[in-house]
């Protein structure tokens, strides 16, 4: 089942109304493929209706911080399954479902700086759903698989693959990439792990196209990838 954007929100909302627990609902999607925009919009969406019902907890704070990287050889593929910490992410869902009477701390991810802010996002008791977008939420072996277990349902972003490549590369060159580097890195770099992420699509509940939600890019002003 495929889904546009009031679409999903309406099913979001019905999953709160539904639910007797804490709703944490993943959103997954390859690199480029709208899953940040779509979160934000689910959430700004869903708190329009009933202010504070949700929040807002990206994989991007799982991060491996650069030094480690740079400690383990893995920072020129920087993104990769590996890059993460899957485990602590894991955790961090199982816990978020459990809709405690204590705030729950999330770390966030700088662009600008390319690193994890650990402690900066706070989620309330009283938020009923928390949203939370990243990569690899349906890859089957661990550590993530313990994350998808914890889900209440994971969506799949859809986007044309061309669109969604000039997106990516209009993206890097927005935090600091040059033309070229960014071309390079969106195929050499994120190429493979968007062809792991695409052969799991199926393992999600439903797909949502996020041709129409995304921020405004200048997309088409992008040289090389960035006019296909």
């Amino acid at each position: 089942m495929r889904l546009g954007f009031e679409e999903a929100l309406d099913r979001a909302e019905q999953l709160v109304a539904s639910a007797e627990q804490r709703v944490v609902l993943g959103i997954c999607g390859s690199p480029g493929a709208g899953k940040t925009v779509l979160a934000e919009r689910i959430v700004a969406g869903l708190n329009e209706r009933r202010p504070g019902v949700a929040a807002h907890v990206p994989m991007d704070g799982f991060h491996l911080a650069d030094s480690t990287l740079d400690r383990l050889g893995r920072r020129d593929r920087k993104g990769a399954p590996d890059t993460f910490d899957g485990w602590g992410y894991a955790a961090l869902i199982e816990r978020l479902g459990e809709h405690g009477q204590d705030p729950v701390y999330a770390p966030n991810f700088d662009r600008t700086l390319e690193e994890p802010i650990a402690g900066s996002i706070e989620v309330p008791p009283a938020a009923r759903i928390v949203v939370s977008e990243g990569n690899y939420l349906l890859l089957p072996d661990h550590p993530w698989s313990r994350a998808r277990a914890a889900f209440t349902e994971v969506w799949f972003c859809v986007l044309p693959e061309q669109l969604r490549l000039r997106r990516l590369v209009a993206r890097h060159v927005q935090f600091g990439r040059d033309q070229l580097d960014a071309e390079d890195w969106a195929t050499r770099v994120d190429g493979p792990n968007a062809d792991l992420i695409e052969r799991l699509r199926d393992r999600a509940d439903l797909e949502v196209s996020t041709a129409e939600v995304h921020r405004p890019t200048p997309v088409d002003a992008v040289g090389g990838l960035g006019r296909v």
